[in-house]
């Protein structure tokens, strides 16, 4: 059995994984008893995993109006048999429906209502301790609303990304997810479907769009640490897709703003572990040895750097000083516990459910941004 499926998991008001096997996986009561399963030759249903690609695109409102000749509003009051419309009109609207195989979303057949919304959310990871606390903050705002979530978990590939978009889109009312695809990407999954995006960089976008102000975090921990008198200070960042390049073309900006003698070969790439920041903070170390603090992508990075400069016998902060980035509790086990750049995992979870709100109101909202603070502790 393969152990390289997406997980998912159902709530509305606890955190349950779902078993995991060669597909995804998606079950939980919805409400009345209700369950909702994931079958790869239907959109609602199992998505292949081992597949390179998605399946091929189901036909879109869009699709059909294109095809009829028709306005996108025009079709839709045609299916929803609402709104005066010539019936030569409906009829070919219907006809062509039929011929596209075309299956309207709950959101296209009008069934968000009060009390029934169902929110996809999908996330790269529920292992990192940063994802739990974002979720929570999804689920209790959700729960205020009388709303219910169903999670699913890409495991860090990018590639399960989009047929969670479209496996979700037709079973949801509203999908949130850390999503690494261009809004080009996602709209043949995407047509119709109200959609939050996290973590998106500042480019304008089609959809709800919830980001960290990551160069304003960045800068707080240059600046923090410049203030404590370093000069030479390095950098581990994330091998992943997520804000490509925003923290180290940021971090290297911020150091050139202070005069800082900083330059490429004070980066290195790891992956976003405890044990990639022990990896990078070996390579460069040794690239590096003059280096007196390093900041890290992330605090499971920060965390692994800091048990290896505790191998290397590196004292930490007295001959480097190390800083992460996120705020997990985690960190305050450390001894010293970890300097580093708090997200309010929480608050962006309620604002990712507060652009879901303005979407399903049939209104486009304005980015929501929310700025990280700096925490300092003992490694600084």
């Amino acid at each position: 059995m393969s152990t390289n499926a997406t997980q998912a998991l159902t709530t509305p008001n606890h955190f349950i994984p779902a078993s995991v096997n060669d597909h995804v996986n998606v079950h939980g009561s919805l409400g009345s008893g209700r369950v909702i399963r994931q079958d790869r030759t239907t959109i609602g249903g199992i998505v292949d995993n081992n597949r390179q690609d998605a399946s091929p695109r189901r036909a879109t409102l869009r699709d059909v109006a294109r095809a009829a000749g028709v306005s996108h509003q025009t079709v839709s009051r045609a299916i929803n048999d609402k709104g005066e419309i010539d019936p030569e009109t409906r009829r070919r609207v219907l006809e062509t429906a039929r011929a596209l195989h075309y299956r309207p979303s709950r959101h296209a057949r009008g069934l968000v209502r009060p009390g029934l919304v169902t929110v996809g959310l999908i996330v790269p990871d529920v292992v990192n301790p940063f994802f739990p606390e974002f979720i929570a903050g999804v689920i209790q705002a959700a729960d205020a609303q009388e709303w219910q979530v169903v999670v699913a978990s890409t495991q860090n590939d990018r590639r399960r990304e989009l047929p969670l978009v479209r496996a979700l889109g037709g079973q949801v009312d509203a999908v949130v997810g850390y999503l690494s695809h261009s809004d080009a990407e996602l709209a043949p999954y995407a047509e119709g479907l109200p959609l939050v995006v996290v973590d998106r960089g500042p480019e304008p976008s089609a959809h709800g769009i919830v980001r960290v102000d990551l160069a304003a975090g960045v800068r707080a921990a240059v600046r923090h640490l410049v203030d404590r008198g370093h000069r030479r200070i390095g950098m581990i960042d994330c091998d992943a897709v997520c804000d490509p390049l925003v923290r180290p073309e940021t971090f290297l900006a911020a150091a050139a703003e202070h005069g800082l003698p900083v330059g490429e070969a004070d980066v290195v790439h790891t992956t976003q572990t405890m044990d990639g920041g022990g990896a990078g903070f070996a390579t460069l170390r040794a690239a590096n040895p003059e280096l007196t603090a390093v900041y890290a992508f992330n605090d499971l990075v920060a965390i692994g750097a800091f048990q290896e400069a505790r191998r290397q016998g590196v004292r930490v902060p007295d001959d480097c000083a190390l800083i992460g980035f996120d705020g997990l509790s985690l960190g305050e086990l450390l001894d010293p516990p970890l300097s580093t750049v708090h997200i309010d995992k929480r608050r962006l979870g309620e604002l990712a459910v507060d652009q879901v709100r303005v979407l399903l109101a049939g209104e486009t909202p304005p980015p929501a941004v929310l700025t990280p603070t700096l925490m300092v502790r003992g490694t600084t």
